[in-house]
Order: C-alpha cells, then structure tokens, then sequence
C-alpha cells in the first residue's frame, strides 16, 4: 500500500550536485514507510502504483517537488538579544572590536549560562520550526556557547530534547573550542576540553562531531589538532572552521585528520582545496557569514574547478541571523558565481556528505522520504524569487509536516 502518492509536478528534482541535475516534468514520487520506493513521469509511475491504492494523493501541478534541504552548519542554540551588535557592525565597528567590548560570542556565553535547559529547548524549537518552514529537513546544531563542561553537556541535552520534540531531522556538534572563556588562555583552556569535556561529551553519547574554531587569535592549528584528535580518540568525528577570518592552516588540519567537512574557507588557496578533495573533506560554504560581515566570499569557483563538493549552509547564530537556506542559495548564486542547480546541490547532496548522511538530500528508491513542494514551477526560483518564502509544504519520512507555509501542530504529525 503507498502511503504517499505525489503527482503532476512541473518538476521533480531527483538528485542535483555540483556535476548535474537529474529531473522529471510532469513527475510523481512514491512513499511508502517513510521512504521513497520510485520517482518518474507521472503517467509511467501512475501504472504501476495507482492514486486508489494510495493513502494520501497530493496533486501537485505548477509546483516542483525538491530534496528536503541539509543545513550542515548551524549554531541554532543560543539565548539573549545582539541586535545591537548588527547596528554597530554598520556603523564601522569590527567582529573583533565588538568582541573587545564585551560581545559577540562571549555575550552569548554568559546568556546561555543564565538560561534554563527548558528555555534552551523553547528557543531551538522555534527556530527549527522557522527553518522548517523555508524547506530544511535536517539540520547540524553546534554547542559553544557554554565554554564549560556542565553548560556544553546542557546544550547537547537541549538539542537532543529539541529534536525529540520535533520532526526535523538533527545531527548534534560538540564545539567546546568555540572560543576562549573570561579568566583563561587558550593553552589551558585546550587542555579542559581535552581532559574533561570531551571524556564527559562521549559519556553523553548525544554528540557525533567534534568542530573546532581554528583561527588567528582563537585556537591555533597545535591546539585544534589535539582537540580534533582527542574528540576522534572519543568517537566524535572531526569538522573544522578554517580560514574564515585570516589563513592559519585549518584547511590542511581538516585534510590531515579527515574530517567531514572544513567550513567557511574565506581564505582558502587552491593547494588548500587540493588537499580537501584529496582527503574527500567536504567544503562547506557559508555566503550569509560575508553577507552579514560584509566581507569577501568564499571563492566558490576556484573550489568547483577542482570538480569539489561544495555544500552551502546559513550558519545561523546571532551574528548571522538566518534560518533560511534558499537565502544561502541566493547568495551562492549572485555572490559566489553558482547556477541554480549547483546551489541546489550544494544545499541537499553535498551538504548530506558534510553531516556524513549519506541517503539524504536526494529523492531515489530507498531515500528518505524529505522533500520540499515549491509555490513555484521550478527549483530556479529558490534563489531567483528572494526575499519570499518559495517553500509552500514540506514532507520528513513521508508526514506532512508543513501546509501552506505553516509548520502543523506537532500532536498532529507525531
């Protein structure tokens, strides 16, 4: 019996990635258990599972039907307001002067500290139910806002519980080295995340990535290699932030330990994406970073004549205030030179590769059954129709999960 019978889609995009498109007009997807067990033209897929053998039928005429979007950099976890940080980054401030002054990740530090886990569960909840409705059905959620053993292990027991409350699919991220808390240096700092954090983090057992913020003035490539070394000593697989703000070498440290993914990559240079496609580490873009910084972007082509994987991701947190990854898109369009079928790619394919999920992000027998019904005709408008929501309902292992836009009752998808 199919569960789940979609028809008539002006588009059905199967598999997009960084090498090509595969795509159905006037298609039809078959779930049934959650997964999808077939994919082609309507007429030819309507012989052999017909609508009256189908649960739900869903008709979906002028509308395409796209992979459920992979969000694999994410630091959806926080408490407090920086809206003022964003008003003073526009009138000239820095990221390391407002860092100076008090702010930034540190700021964040202190209001995660104060909040209960409960209001740390409230406030992840809503923002997945914000980037669920935009089409996201996974998603990787970062600690780092704790800086100590009991509030890091807090924030993965927030995701954990956020995620069990809700259908979006969660990877969870250790990154205790996120920065250096108030009152210690780096070196001493690097030791408590090795000795303790990390021993107590795989006692949780919630954490399956272990990242590090490997940059001038944070952890250097010595201290981000022996916290990337002890999380894999631990089973946490490694996932680095590299050359977003000068070039220190995280890229080559990512290559060397194998890590999922190496991510931002402002700076990179062509020697260092040789070696991620070498070590098959995935790059992952963040183009609103640069967007909200009003910095350079990543040089998407350089890493696309190197035949890479490039996923893009929001790498929603306070300073980057973005739960939408068609925006992301957007961006990797106009602003990194990608077509509309790379950034679909980059945002379901390849971003599945950096969160090591291998069957997501594609729509073929025996994937999940995550995916997107666009208001819209064409993957195309994802980045061409910005500023609007082109997301018009969005299905997680074969339930509807969103309607018109609006994310449904949990009690009624549960």
């Amino acid at each position: 019996m199919t569960d789940l019978l979609l028809t008539n889609a002006a588009e059905v995009v199967a598999y997009a990635d960084h090498e090509r498109l595969e795509r159905v007009e006037d298609g039809a997807v078959v779930v049934e258990e959650g997964r999808v067990v077939a994919v082609g033209p309507t007429d030819e897929v309507l012989g052999d599972h017909p609508e009256s053998g189908a649960d739900e039928v869903l008709d979906c005429s002028g509308r395409a039907v796209v992979p459920g979007f992979v969000d694999p950099h994410t630091h959806a976890l926080f408490a407090g307001d920086r809206s003022d940080e964003f008003e003073a980054k526009l009138r000239g401030k820095t990221y390391q002067e407002i860092l100076a002054d008090g702010g930034g990740i540190l700021r964040t530090v202190d209001a995660v500290r104060e909040s209960s886990t409960g209001e740390l569960v409230e406030n992840l909840v809503e923002q997945f139910d914000a980037m669920l409705a935009h089409g996201t059905t996974t998603v990787e959620v970062k600690s780092g806002y704790g800086l100590d053993a009991e509030t890091e292990l807090r924030m993965l027991e927030a995701i954990d519980r956020a995620a069990a409350a809700h259908p979006i699919r969660v990877v969870p991220t250790f990154m205790g080295a996120h920065a250096v808390p108030r009152g210690s240096d780096a070196d001493d700092y690097v030791e408590e995340v090795v000795e303790e954090q990390i021993p107590a983090v795989a006692g949780q057992g919630i954490a399956e990535f272990c990242d590090v913020f490997c940059e001038e003035g944070v952890f250097d490539v010595e201290q981000s290699r022996r916290v990337l070394e002890a999380g894999r000593e631990h089973g946490l697989t490694p996932k680095v932030h590299a050359e977003e703000l000068s070039h220190l070498g995280g890229t080559g440290l990512a290559a060397e330990v194998g890590a999922a993914s190496a991510d931002h990559l402002l700076h990179a240079t062509g020697d260092d994406i040789d070696a991620l496609v070498d070590a098959g580490v995935t790059p992952v873009l963040l183009p609103g970073t640069a967007f909200g910084l009003g910095a350079e972007y990543a040089d998407a082509e350089a890493f696309l004549a190197r035949d890479a994987p490039v996923a893009l991701a929001t790498d929603l947190n306070p300073n980057c205030y973005s739960q939408s990854v068609p925006f992301a898109m957007t961006l990797g369009c106009v602003e990194m030179g990608l077509t509309p079928a790379q950034a679909l790619g980059a945002s379901t394919v390849n971003a599945a590769r950096a969160v090591d999920r291998p069957d997501a992000g594609r729509l073929e027998s025996g994937s999940p059954a995550d995916l997107a019904i666009l208001d819209a005709p064409s993957h195309v408008y994802l980045p061409y129709n910005f500023g609007v929501n082109s997301v018009d309902a969005v299905v997680v292992g074969g339930e509807t999960v969103v309607e018109g836009g609006t994310v449904l009752d949990r009690e009624v998808v549960a």
